[in-house]
């Protein structure tokens, strides 16, 4: 932090309603086999294997953004006892990086390729990537007007950022939010959808596909969910067999949900399949016909879409882990939010908002929310010493997006 740019932090009293007391509530989380979160982590993944890589050559990370990403579906033969996708699936790459480092080449390409192949083969049932997977790859090495170094052809060291480099700003205007804890119903959404791509009932049910998009919402006491859950064409025999399947698989998600609510909700699974047409997929997702996924459109960095709470609309899978700070401070958001929900036990909303150019330890605005709070002189020193300390370690949050990338899926 410097004595040109200070942040302005504040803890306030939130006299708001809780989540809680609201009397409507609804949440969404698409799963590990939806296009758009696909999109996500293939993204997460490339910039990961990217960062990955310039460290373990070079030592530091060369500037990149991967942040663009597309899925256009491929095509699949499906009937009863048979599901083969006969066109395969393209990921298209777009955004900007360095294919060299002076006179050694970055494997740029393939590195891209290595990172949809992983993820693609994770989130679905029988993917080969040799024949089911094809990458177009658009990222451009091309220089900014008015750059003092090159950022995407760099060719000595000093083009290259370290980590922690006190000279690291923010590379744009951003507003960033996080809260704590979550909801009952949040927690339901997240909690299912986990379950059914879990490895528990996979186990026990590896005719299920893995585009699972749930559906939450609570009207007073009253929970429902809709969730809809491909199955696999190989394995369903007939149309019988597969609402027998179905039946069966609500039973499981309905036990577990009422284990983890403590009551059991309305739920409907696989709504589509009231016009007589059952879910069936090739590789369990809808990808296998056709699709389309793009990063940024899917769940928020806590991995759900929540519209009734603070939500920022940054897209921060593939982006550079070094200073783009929609993607750094949303990963400070959220963990500030949960380390002051800890601390006080009361509920919390974090903001950030900064400036390009600010110094990433210190942002514009930082304005903690918290509700049903008695403002305390000492208590609130403690919160500003947690602000001021995780302002401090930026870096750090680096260091653990390349080495873990975010989850949202």
């Amino acid at each position: 932090m410097t004595a040109e740019h200070l942040s302005t932090v504040r803890i306030l009293p939130d006299t708001s309603a809780d989540i809680e007391d609201l009397p409507y509530e609804l949440v969404e989380r698409k799963g590990i086999g939806h296009p758009d979160t696909m999109c996500d982590a293939i993204a997460e993944r490339a910039s990961r294997r990217y960062s990955e890589y310039c460290q373990k050559q070079f030592g530091r990370v060369a500037h990149h953004w991967f942040d663009k990403v597309m899925l256009f579906g491929g095509e699949a033969d499906i009937d009863y006892g048979r599901g083969d996708l006969t066109k395969p699936y393209t990921i298209l790459f777009a955004g900007k990086g360095a294919y060299t480092f002076g006179d050694q080449p970055i494997p740029l390409r393939e590195l891209l390729f290595e990172a949809a192949a992983e993820v693609l083969s994770e989130v679905t049932t029988g993917f080969d990537p040799k024949r089911h997977l094809t990458v177009q790859c658009e990222i451009v090495d091309h220089q900014g007007a008015g750059r003092g170094h090159s950022r995407y052809r760099p060719q000595v060291l000093d083009d290259l950022i370290e980590i922690g480099d006190p000279r690291l700003v923010s590379n744009d205007c951003n507003l960033l939010h996080g809260y704590a804890p979550l909801s009952r119903l949040e927690q339901l959404v997240l909690g299912v959808e986990q379950y059914i791509n879990g490895a528990e009932f996979k186990g026990s049910n590896p005719d299920t596909g893995w585009d699972v998009k749930v559906f939450g919402s609570r009207f007073g006491e009253d929970f429902k969910l809709i969730v809809n859950m491909p199955f696999l064409a190989a394995q369903i025999s007939s149309l019988e067999h597969y609402f027998a399947r179905k039946l069966q698989c609500e039973e499981h998600i309905g036990a577990f949900s009422e284990r983890l609510l403590g009551t059991r909700p309305k739920l409907l699974v696989n709504p589509t399949d009231r016009n007589g047409r059952p879910y069936l997929t090739a590789l369990g997702s809808v990808a296998d016909t056709g699709d389309v996924g793009v990063v940024g459109r899917g769940n928020r960095i806590n991995g759900l879409i929540t519209p009734m709470r603070s939500m920022s609309i940054e897209a921060p899978a593939g982006k550079n882990p070094l200073d783009h700070t929609g993607k750094l401070y949303g990963v400070l958001a959220r963990d500030l939010a949960d380390e002051i929900h800890r601390e006080t036990g009361l509920p919390v909303e974090t903001h950030v908002f900064t400036s390009k150019e600010a110094p990433l330890g210190a942002p514009d605005e930082v304005i903690v929310r918290v509700l049903g709070w008695e403002p305390d002189a000492e208590e609130e020193a403690r919160l500003r010493e947690i602000v001021e300390r995780s302002l401090a370690d930026v870096s750090g949050i680096t260091t653990q997006l390349v080495s873990t990338g975010i989850v949202m899926w």
